[in-house]
Formats: structure tokens, sequence, C-alpha cells
């Protein structure tokens, strides 16, 4: 494979790599050359590489302390940060050298790269948009750090077992992890449970069971820059790590009992939440996460300055997404009960200090928690939360004394659902600005969600619209592409991503359209070999690879993928013999383990997917592939190899979504709705180079509103009947014809909630405009070509140059 990068460092040799990976294999790891496996020498190479970060880093701490710059804090539930290997090489321009001292030494990078594990911090694209804003602060100079915390199992590890998703523990840290930093006298209590003590005007915590939270910190390479950010990651530690007197009792699993309680704070991603105690352990993540930061950022501020007058100039906090919310309350019961703030001054230094990203609209995906469980298990927030409820609504109340149906819809506290915390409503009440994702997402957050709340502070809302780092997602990812771009527009492009716009004076030359398709070839090769080696499946690289890969979720409508699929398995069937356009359609996501729902999806799918591969009169000319355990590493090799992105969720449900500008950036076109930044991407790529299709936002609501039936559809359209029918009756599931039955209810029987029927033939019949322009190899070139040229926008530079200028007020560090 192409390097991805080929600038070489002058102030590095071969030689002296060598030398480095050799000295950590032995006296780091201890390990003699002759009998290390694979695994010692990728961290040996891990650790030389990490030597050389690390001078840059402390050089990025020193100028950041030195300048006593305004600084960014980033708390965030996930942060999908892939390998970093690579990424490291890459930034710091070693990519080639590393690549020399490696064969030279008898191994390949790229089989080591392969060695490393993801890391299991973080599910989908709301961690995955964290990774790449750190990648950005980085690379502009721009002084920030991310909070989260160091999961020790990821989500999990996703299997699919006759057809179905099977779960097991993903114990990413099996080998340990080199890159991290742990900082062993960086510890905080985090405190749970107790009572409220009032002593005079003062509330006191007290008899409180506790957690240490200990600091592992990462470096966040910036890209060609000696600036260097720092992720900070927070491990779960037990206060009291064993009860002696129980153990000398013989009683060795109570003696450890409190512990492991303890411990399992930071023990899983996402655990489930369909017990009330998972629901309770998610809490108490979230807490641990955002008391650990606060308490860190304010020790920090003192360090450094001896006063807490200068706070709300010297910090911002920004909460991405309501995960870590209970920041607010933290901070406030810092600066009140351990730093004798007034309760006035506090919650005016919180709002200045807080911005929120808002990522959802839809009701059932706001975080609420109800007042009793905060109430026992953090009585004292729970106290603060009031506080800041009565004192807004009293505000809002002068304005409108009579308006009691406002103050009931723009209440923290939501009485009518058994009295529950919501915490989208506590983030927009104490932050300075709240920002939506895309142009869409943030026009709908004012006019629905948020509809009161944005006429009561008509300038506290703004878009801005994500981005992707270009490094990982085309130089990292798509090296036959990067080598075309390097050799036509030079370098550049990798920091400056709008300079893709120089590609179009390219746009008509044969040779240029050939260079294109044949890296779009290679990426496809490399994935059909992956199919092959993995899945066991053939799948023709010449085929169109027709690609949805994300979280598995109704909103997303993997469904409706489903039902194209089998309407053109039954049109093969009905003509074999027809010039049909081969398409190889491939899923990849996970189902969250409490979403039975999802989990018959990816059941279908594979169901689906077992009757067309094995069916002798339809060959090569459809596939249905799921590829399991669905990753960062994963996406890296399916994204540049896709033909055709699926970005089909129902106009009004996705925020903004990410993956459809990963997709085209690396040259596939995109089949989409008008929902989150598709919207944007048409206004910059053109109508004739992506296809969309269905219900606009409004005409979703009207179909609402005015009571939509889905029943119709299914008995006036043909082909759909069909395809559901084959559904229900268990055609892709002979052994068991009703499986699938509740699947045909919910779309005919029960609403179609999201409105799957009402696109179905809209959908299809742009699925027939896909094929007749793939026909057509030099304009179906030259369209992904335009989706290339008009990226430029989408970066997450461009993104977090906003932020820092319109909500962190930062700015970049000198060095």
């Amino acid at each position: 494979m192409n390097a991805p990068f080929s600038y070489a460092s002058p102030t590095l040799s071969v030689d002296a790599l060598k030398h480095s990976i050799a000295y950590k294999l032995m006296f780091t790891l201890g390990k003699d050359p002759a009998i290390a496996n694979k695994h010692e020498w990728l961290n040996a190479t891990l650790l030389a590489v990490r030597d050389r970060m690390v001078e840059r880093w402390l050089r990025s701490n020193r100028a950041q302390l030195s300048q006593d710059v305004r600084q960014v804090y980033y708390l965030s539930m996930e942060f999908l940060v892939g390998r970093t290997l690579s990424n490291a090489l890459l930034a710091m321009g070693m990519y080639n050298d590393t690549q020399a001292a490696l064969e030279e030494m008898g191994f390949d990078l790229e089989d080591l790269i392969e060695e490393e594990s993801d890391p299991g911090l973080g599910n989908g694209g709301l961690g995955r948009l964290a990774a790449c804003f750190l990648d950005s602060l980085a690379t502009l100079g721009l002084p920030g750090r991310g909070y989260g915390i160091r999961y020790e199992y990821g989500m999990f590890k996703q299997n699919i077992v006759e057809g179905r998703q099977a779960e097991s523990p993903d114990y990413w840290l099996e080998y340990g992890n080199p890159w991290e930093f742990q900082r062993f006298n960086t510890r905080y209590k985090v405190r749970f449970g107790g009572r409220i003590q009032h002593e005079g005007s003062r509330a006191r915590w007290v008899e409180t069971e506790e957690v240490l939270a200990t600091a592992y910190d990462q470096i966040i390479p910036g890209y060609d820059t000696d600036t260097t950010n720092t992720l900070r990651l927070w491990g779960a530690q037990a206060s009291n790590e064993i009860n002696l007197g129980k153990f000398n009792q013989g009683d060795y699993f109570a003696a450890v009992e409190d512990k492991n309680h303890s411990e399992n704070v930071s023990r899983v991603l996402y655990p489930n939440d369909s017990t009330y105690s998972g629901r309770e352990l998610r809490l108490r993540q979230e807490y641990f996460l955002v008391s650990a930061t606060v308490q860190d950022i304010l020790h920090r501020h003192w360090t450094m300055h001896q006063t807490f007058d200068n706070l709300a100039d010297k910090i911002a906090l920004h909460l991405n997404d309501t995960h870590p919310v209970l920041a607010i309350p933290e901070l406030m019961r810092l600066l009140i009960d351990e730093n004798k703030f007034s309760w006035d001054d506090a919650f005016d230094v919180t709002c200045q200090v807080f911005s929120y990203t808002n990522h959802t609209l839809m009701q059932e995906a706001l975080e609420t928690w109800p007042v009793d469980m905060i109430g026992k298990i953090l009585p004292r927030h729970l106290q603060i939360i009031f506080d800041i409820n009565d004192y807004f609504l009293k505000t809002v109340q002068e304005q409108y004394p009579d308006d009691w149906e406002l103050l009931a819809r723009i209440s923290i506290i939501d009485e009518n659902n058994g009295r529950r915390i919501r915490m989208a409503w506590l983030a927009v009440v104490a932050s300075h600005m709240v920002n939506g994702v895309s142009e869409l997402h943030s026009n709908l957050m004012v006019q629905s969600l948020f509809a009161d709340f944005a006429k009561l502070f008509p300038g506290r809302f703004c878009n801005k619209t994500n981005g992707i780092t270009p490094r990982r997602w085309l130089a990292l990812a798509n090296p036959p592409l990067s080598a075309v771009l390097d050799e036509t527009i030079g370098r550049t492009w990798r920091t400056e991503l709008s300079q893709l716009d120089e590609l179009k004076q390219h746009i008509d030359f044969p040779n240029f359209i050939e260079l294109i398709a044949h890296a779009k070839l290679q990426n496809k090769k490399r994935l059909a070999e992956f199919v092959s080696q993995k899945l066991d499946i053939v799948i023709d690289p010449q085929a169109m690879f027709d690609v949805q890969i994300k979280r598995i979720h109704e909103y997303k409508r993997q469904l409706l993928n489903v039902l194209h699929i089998i309407t053109r398995y039954n049109r093969i069937k009905a003509e074999p013999d027809a010039d049909w356009v081969p398409r190889v359609s491939i899923f990849a996501g996970k189902a969250a383990s409490a979403y039975q729902t999802a989990k018959h999806i990816i059941h279908l799918i594979n169901d689906v997917a077992q009757v067309i591969n094995n069916d002798p009169q339809v060959k090569s000319k459809l596939k249905v592939v799921f590829i399991p355990n669905y990753s960062v590493s994963l996406a890296q090799i399916i994204i540049p190899a896709a033909d055709l992105s699926e970005q089909i969720s129902l106009a009004g449900t996705e925020a903004s979504g990410t993956s459809n500008m990963k997709f085209a950036l690396n040259g596939a076109l995109t089949i989409g709705t008008l929902d989150g930044a598709n919207v944007e991407m048409l206004d910059h790529v053109g109508a004739e180079n992506i296809f969309i299709f269905g219900n606009t936002t409004p005409q979703v609501e009207a179909l609402r509103s005015n009571g939509y039936n889905s029943h119709l559809y299914y008995e006036q359209d043909a082909e759909l009947h069909q395809v559901l029918t084959q559904i229900a009756t268990g055609v892709f599931s002979p052994q068991e014809p009703g499986r699938y039955r509740n699947i045909f209810d919910s779309l005919v029987n029960l609403g179609d909630h999201y409105q799957l029927l009402a696109d179905y033939r809209s959908y299809v019949d742009t699925q027939d405009k896909v094929d007749k322009l793939y026909r057509n190899p030099d304009t179906w070139t030259r369209c992904a070509l335009h989706n290339i040229a008009n990226m430029g926008y989408f970066s997450s530079d461009r993104t977090i140059k906003e932020y820092a200028d319109e909500i962190w007020a930062i700015k970049p560090i000198q060095l």
C-alpha cells in the first residue's frame, strides 16, 4: 500500500528509529528481540514514537502555561479516537521513516498497525466527532483539552451467530495502552449518596460514599505542527481497596465487594439501561466524569492564579450532548460549598463558562432523569438544580406573569412525566451559547424543541455544522486517492481542505478521471479481499458497492434499504437474463444491547443475505454483506471503497451525520433524504451530483398531523405489497415463518413511525436512477469528483475555527 504521507523530518534518521524501537523492546518491555512476538514489536514501536511526541507535548504545555491563555475543556462521554499509531506517524511526518526502519528490522508497518486495538472509548458519531474536534484543535494550535472516561471495556464486541447479533466483552486494554500516562498523583474524590446538612445559609453534603478518579493522559498531536493537546480520561479506583477484617475471617468475596462496586463506574461504556441498576450506573458514570473534571479544572486554575475571580476569563467548558450536563450543578456546588461564592455570583460564572451542543431533537432520545434517582445519588445537586429552576422561572414570570403553560413547558423539572429532570433544559438555561450541528437541525431546534427558549434568549442559539478531519478520513484511510490528489494539487489540502476546489479544473481530463477511477478500484479490491478473508464471501470489485454503515436504529432506516434490496431481488428473479447492474449491498453497525427491534433488523438483514447470496439465479447480480463489529478501523477500509453512500434517515431525525461527509470526501455518491447535513451537502455538490429522494421535514410533519396511514401504501404499491408479504410469511425465514411478523405489523398496522412506506416508492425509483448513472463509468466518476472537490467546507478545522471564534473565545498559542 502507498504511504499516506511522505514528508520526512530532517531531525530523524531511520537508524535512530531502529535503535529506539530495539531499546524500548529490551529495556521498557523487557523482551529479547529473538523471541518477541508481533504485539510486543508493535508496543516497542508505539513507545519509540511516543517519546518523540512527548517533546512536542511538553513544549506545548509550557507555552500554554507561560502565555496564560484562555482554554477550552471539551467534556464528552465518548472519544472514538481509533488506532493511534498511524495517525501519530502522519501528524509527525514519520510514516515513511518508520516504515523503512521496520522493513530493515524484518517487519511490515501495515501489519503492525493491524495489531493495534481500537480503543473502546466510544460508540458512534458523537464520539467520533469529539475525536475529530481534538485533532483539529491541536492542528490549529488552539488551547484545548478533552475529558472523558477510561472505560476498561468498550460497548461490546459484535459477532453474528446464526444471523443474530451476539455480544461479548470488548476488553480493548488486554495488552495495555502504551499511549497513556497514568497520573498517580492526580486523583480526586467523587462522592455519591449521603444527605444534606444545613448550617445557617450554607449546605454541607455529608455521609457520602467515595470513589477515587485517577487521571490517564493521552497525547493528541497536531498535524505538521509542534502543538499537541491532551485527552484526559478518568479511571475509577476504590477509596477502600479491601475490607481486611472480612478477608481475615475468610469472607473473600465480601472483602472486595465495595472495591468492585466502586470501580464498576468506569468498567463499561453504555451499561444496559433496560434495568434500574443499569440506569443508576449510567448516572453515576456521568457524574463521575464531570466531578473529577471540574475539580481538576478548578485545581489547575487555582495553581496558576491563586484566585477564582478571573475564572470566566480563563476557561470555557463545552458540553458534548447532555451526558456531561451535571457539570453545571457540580461547578455551582464547588464554587458555593467549597469556595464561598454567593449563589448569584456562582450562577453568573457558570453561565459565562458553559456552552452546549445539542445532538438530537427526538423526544425519546433526550436525556431525562427521575427526581427520586438524582435525589438518592446526588442530593446536593438536586437541590442546586431546583434552585436554578426557581431562579429561572421567577425571572421569566416577571416578563410573562400569567402564562402558566409557558412556565410548565420551560421548567427544568417535567412535572407531567413522573417528575423528571430535563437535562437539555438545564443545559440551555445555564449556558451562554447553544448550538446545533447542521443548518437544518439548528433551525428545527429553535422552531420546535427550544422554541420557547429561543424567544426568551434570542442570541443564545447558533449553528455549527459538523466536520471531519481530512487527516484520518482521507490521508490515512485512502492512500490511493491521496496520492492522486498530491500529484494534482500538492499536499497542503491536509490542513486547507478548501484547496480540493482546485480539482475542478482537471475534471474534464480523461487521464485524471482514469486515475480517480483506478484509486477507487484499488480500495474496492482491498475491501473485497477483507470480506473474502473474514466472512468467506466473494464479492466482485467491478460491482457497485452500496454501503450503509452506522448504528442500527429505526430512524436511520436500515429497514428501508432492506425493502429495496428485496425489491431488486424480486425483479432479478422475474427477469434473470436482463442486463442488471451488479450490486453489493454492505451493512455494518451495532445495535444497543437492550434495543430488541434494532437487533431484529440485523437478523433480517442476515436472513435476506442468506437467501439472496445462495440463489443460483441471482449469482453475482446482487450480494448482501453484513460486516460485524463495526469500528473506526473498519470504517477506514469500507468508506474509501464505497460507490454509493446510504444516508436515508427520515427527514428531521438525523441532526447532522458525519459518515455522509466521509463517504463524499472519498468519492462516493450519496443517496439520501433532505435530512441533517445532507441539505448542506446538496448545496455544495449540486443537485446533479447527489441522489435526493423522499419527503422533506415539513411534508413528514404534514403527513403525521393529517393522520398518516401506512396501510394505504401497502395496498396501493404492488412491489411494496409483495416485499412486505414475503417478510411477513417467512420467505426469508422458512424455518420460522412468523419470525418477522412483528416488523410487518410495525410498518403496516401499527403506524410506521419513521414513514418508510411513504418514502419507499421515491427511494426505489431513485435507486433506478443510480443504476442508470453507474452504467456510464466516466460520468459517474465525474460526479464523484464533484463530491470530492466540494467537500472543503466539511472539514472539522472549519467547524473548530467557528467554535473558537464565536463560542469559546480562544486564540492559538504561540510556539
